[in-house]
């Protein structure tokens, strides 16, 4: 289990890492996109894969420590909304401030929600009741 989370970490980490390579962020009284990015995908990604591993009473055990706790863990990063929020307060950036905290905690639940809706509507690929 400590590896699946290990690794999946690592492959979250290197994702956000990346993208906040590619989309530098300088000004504190700017909107972070690619921190917002990173932690609305996450989300969704969250909602999709417990909803789905949840559906599958025969999945990897490891799958959901893997993918739920390494991948979006990784991915998503609440401190880093944090300093980017005490940034703006500093630089009296309040109106970006609010907006952000509101907007990432408001899209952030309705990203789970919409990735665990979307996870319903797929099937699960198993049948149920009857011989295999």
């Amino acid at each position: 289990m400590l590896a699946a989370v290990f690794l999946g970490g690592m492959l979250g980490t290197l994702a956000r890492a990346g993208l906040a390579e590619a989309v530098p962020h300088d000004d504190p009284a700017a909107w972070p996109g690619a921190t917002f990015a990173v932690n609305l995908v996450g989300a969704a990604l969250l909602g999709w894969w417990s909803t789905r591993l949840l559906r599958d009473p025969g999945a990897d055990p490891r799958l959901r420590p893997f993918l739920a706790t390494g991948i979006c863990g990784g991915l998503t990063t609440f401190s880093t909304l944090q300093l980017e929020l005490v940034r703006m307060v500093r630089v009296d950036a309040w109106g970006t401030a609010v907006g952000y905290a509101a907007a990432s905690i408001v899209l952030g639940l309705a990203a789970v929600v919409a990735g665990r809706a979307a996870a319903h509507r797929v099937p699960s690929g198993r049948r149920t009741g009857g011989p295999a």
